[in-house]
C-alpha cells in the first residue's frame, strides 16, 4: 500500500500476482471456469462503479461531463478502430478477434483510475474528466464486446445497427439510473431506518437495483448503476461518510477477490508466446489510438495541449479489460484464449509503465495542483425529538476556514458552534476563537436552518471570512454543487 501511494502503482496488481502464485504454475490450484469468472467480474464491476459514483463530487466533474461523454463514445470508437487494425495487420488476428481486442482494451478501468488519480494531485478539470470517462465508457464497450463476440452466430451487423443499439441501451441505462437515483435519494432522506448501519446497505442495494433495472429493461446496467450512485453520492444522504466508507470497503473486497480470481484463471506459461503481440497492440493503443481519440474528441472543447497529453497517458487499464476478455471465451469465439492472454499481458505491462509515470508526467506538464483549497466535510446526524441536527465539520488542509474566527462564520440564527476538537483536546469555543486546519467542529442547527448552515460553512471553507462578498455564498444556482461537496450522514 505504501509503495502504491508513493509510485501511483495500483496495489491491486499485488493481488493479481497472488492469484497467479496460487494457480496452475504456482501452488497448483486449478481454476478454469470462465463463465463463473464473468458473473463474478460483472458483480465486482457493479460495486466498483457504485463506489466510484458515490465518491465523485458532481461540481468537480460537471464541466467535464460533455468531454467525458464524447471520449466514452466517439473516443472509444476511434480506439477500437485503430487498435483492431493494429491487431489484424501487425499481429495477424482475424477481423472478428481484432474487433473484440480493440473493444476490450479501449475502455479505461474505473478501479485503476479511481485508485491512482485520487493520489495524484491533478486539477479538478482533469480528474473530473478522467473519472467521468471511466464511469461512462464501460457501458458502450460491454455492448461492443458482446456484439462482436456474437458475430459468428448472428452474422454481420450493419454499423448503423450497432450504433443504434448502443445509443438505445445507453439511453435506457441513463433513464433508469436517473430514476433510481432520484427516488432513492428522496426515500432515504425521509425514511428513518431502525439502525444507522442499515443506511450504507440501503444505498448499495439501490445501486444494485439500478443495475438490475437497467439490464431488465434491455439497457446498460453499468451506466445505470454509475448514474444512480452519482446522484445518491451528491445528495444529502444520512450518515454520508459512513456510506462512503462502507462502499469503499466493499469495493476493495470486490477488487481484491476479482484480481485473485483473474490471476487464478490465467496460465502463465501460455503467456510467453503472446507477450510480443501484447506489446505491439499495447503500443498501438497507448501511442496512437488513445492520443488520436483524445485529439479528435477534444476538438469541440478547446482543451489545452498539456491537458490532452495527460488525458492520453492517463487512460489506465485494469481488471475491466481482463473481465471483458472473458466474454468471447464464454461465447466460444475462435482465438478467444489468445485474446485473453494478450489482454492480460497488455494490462499488466502497461499498468506497470503508466501508473508510476503519471505523477512525473503531470509534474513535467506543470499540471500538479497541490495548493487548491479543499472543501470542508460535514456530517449530519438528526436529533428527532429535539427537531435539530448535529453537524460534524472537519477543516482540511488548505481550507480557507483556517484563520477565521467563530463569530466570522456568520451562521444563520438557530445554528451555533458548540464544540471544537483540536489536537485531541475538546473545548467550548468563544466568539473570538480562531479556527485552524485540522480542527473538528460540532455545530448544532435547527431543522429550519440546517441546509443554510451547511451552505454557509462550505462557502467559508472556499472563500474565507469574506465569502459573502466574494461570490462564494449560497446562491440558488450553487446549492446543488454545495450539497454535492459535503458529506452528510443521519
Amino acid at each position: 500500500m505504501r509503495l502504491s501511494s508513493r509510485t501511483g502503482l495500483p496495489s491491486l496488481l499485488i493481488y493479481l500476482g497472488i492469484g497467479i502464485l496460487l494457480g496452475q504454475d504456482g501452488l497448483g490450484l486449478r481454476f478454469d471456469d470462465a463463465e463463473l469468472t464473468q458473473v463474478l467480474g460483472y458483480s465486482a464491476l457493479v460495486v466498483i462503479l457504485a463506489e466510484g459514483g458515490l465518491g465523485t463530487k458532481w461540481q468537480e466533474i460537471r464541466t467535464a461531463v460533455p468531454a467525458a461523454a464524447v471520449l466514452s463514445t466517439v473516443g472509444v470508437a476511434i480506439s477500437v478502430g485503430v487498435t483492431a487494425a493494429a491487431a489484424h495487420f501487425l499481429v495477424g488476428l482475424s477481423w472478428q478477434a481484432s474487433l473484440i481486442m480493440g473493444a476490450v482494451v479501449s475502455s479505461t478501468d474505473a478501479a485503476a483510475v479511481f485508485s491512482v488519480l485520487r493520489k495524484v494531485p491533478l486539477p479538478k478539470r482533469l480528474t473530473g474528466a478522467l473519472e467521468a470517462e471511466s464511469g461512462f465508457n464501460d457501458a458502450p464497450v460491454v455492448i461492443l464486446v458482446v456484439t462482436f463476440s456474437a458475430l459468428h452466430e448472428t452474422g454481420s451487423h450493419a454499423w448503423y445497427m450497432i450504433v443504434g443499439e448502443i445509443a438505445m441501451e445507453l439511453a435506457i441505462g441513463l433513464a433508469v439510473g436517473l430514476l433510481v437515483g432520484k427516488l432513492g435519494a428522496l426515500g432515504i432522506g425521509r425514511v428513518a431506518l431502525p439502525a444507522s448501519g442499515l443506511y450504507p446497505i440501503a444505498v448499495l442495494a439501490l445501486c444494485v437495483v439500478a443495475y438490475a433495472g437497467g439490464a431488465m429493461a434491455h439497457g446498460s446496467g453499468f451506466l445505470a448503476v454509475y448514474v444512480a450512485a452519482l446522484l445518491l453520492g451528491n445528495s444529502p444522504l444520512p450518515h454520508r461518510p459512513a456510506v462512503r466508507g462502507f462502499a469503499d470497503g466493499i469495493a476493495w473486497i470486490a477488487q481484491i477477490g476479482l484480481f485473485v480470481l483473474l490471476g487464478l484463471l490465467v496460465t502463465p506459461h501460455d503467456l510467453v508466446d503472446d507477450f510480443l503481440p501484447a506489446i505491439v497492440i499495447g503500443l498501438a493503443l497507448t501511442v496512437v489510438a488513445r492520443p488520436l481519440s483524445v485529439l479528435v474528441s477534444m476538438l469541440p472543447f478547446n482543451i489545452p495541449w498539456r491537458d490532452q497529453a495527460l488525458l492520453s497517458w492517463a487512460g489506465l487499464r485494469g481488471a475491466v479489460p481482463i473481465v471483458l476478455a472473458i466474454i468471447p471465451m464464454v461465447a466460444e469465439v475462435d482465438d478467444s484464449k489468445r485474446i485473453f492472454n494478450i489482454v492480460f499481458v497488455l494490462v499488466v505491462v502497461f499498468t506497470l509503465v503508466q501508473g508510476p509515470t503519471l505523477p512525473w508526467l503531470a509534474q513535467r506538464l506543470r499540471l500538479n495542483d497541490t495548493k487548491e483549497a479543499k472543501d470542508i466535510e460535514v456530517e449530519s446526524a438528526p436529533l428527532e425529538r429535539l427537531r435539530g441536527h448535529l453537524l460534524s465539520v472537519s477543516v482540511p488542509d488548505h481550507s480557507k476556514m483556517h484563520g477565521v474566527e467563530v463569530t466570522e462564520l456568520r451562521l444563520p440564527g438557530g445554528a451555533a458552534v458548540t464544540l471544537v476538537v483540536r489536537d485531541g483536546t475538546s473545548f467550548v469555543p468563544q466568539p473570538s476563537t480562531v479556527l485552524r486546519t485540522g480542527d473538528e467542529l460540532l455545530v448544532v442547527a435547527t431543522d429550519q436552518v440546517r441546509d443554510a448552515a451547511e451552505r454557509r460553512l462550505l462557502a467559508v471553507g472556499r472563500g474565507g471570512k469574506l465569502a459573502g462578498w466574494l461570490g462564494t455564498g449560497s446562491s440558488a444556482s450553487g446549492r446543488a454543487a454545495d450539497r454535492g461537496s459535503i458529506g452528510l450522514a443521519e
